[in-house]
């Protein structure tokens, strides 16, 4: 089960504002459960910047991906299978974590 999530730091600023409400991992990173909270960091220098709520986890094929899930992702539908091309190149079955923000170092919970 994983303890915390990385992205990259392109994406923390979606992330904060609230345009990115998905992310779409491969297996071995979609052993989250609904309601868990994440600790999330930068991939690059593991720098803390918010904490996540799981809100889902759901099983989706990249040949499945929509609009709709570009959107979750703040990018076009090119975009977003581009991405997840140069991430996890050549897989298929991937899993999408539905979250919500609800801690950052400038709203921290009490």
């Amino acid at each position: 089960m994983l303890t915390k999530i990385t992205f990259f730091e392109r994406f923390e600023q979606d992330i904060l504002s609230g345009a990115k409400t998905i992310t779409l991992r491969n297996e071995a990173e979609s052993h989250v459960f609904a309601g868990q909270i994440l600790p999330v960091s930068t991939f690059e220098a593991d720098r803390w910047f918010c904490d996540i709520k799981v809100i889902e986890v759901v099983p989706v094929l990249f040949s499945a991906l929509t609009e709709q899930h570009a959107a979750q992702e703040n990018m076009t539908l090119p975009e977003l299978r581009r991405v997840i091309q140069e991430i996890y190149p050549g897989l298929e079955q991937l899993f999408q974590i539905h979250f919500c923000v609800v801690n950052t170092r400038a709203h921290p919970i009490n």
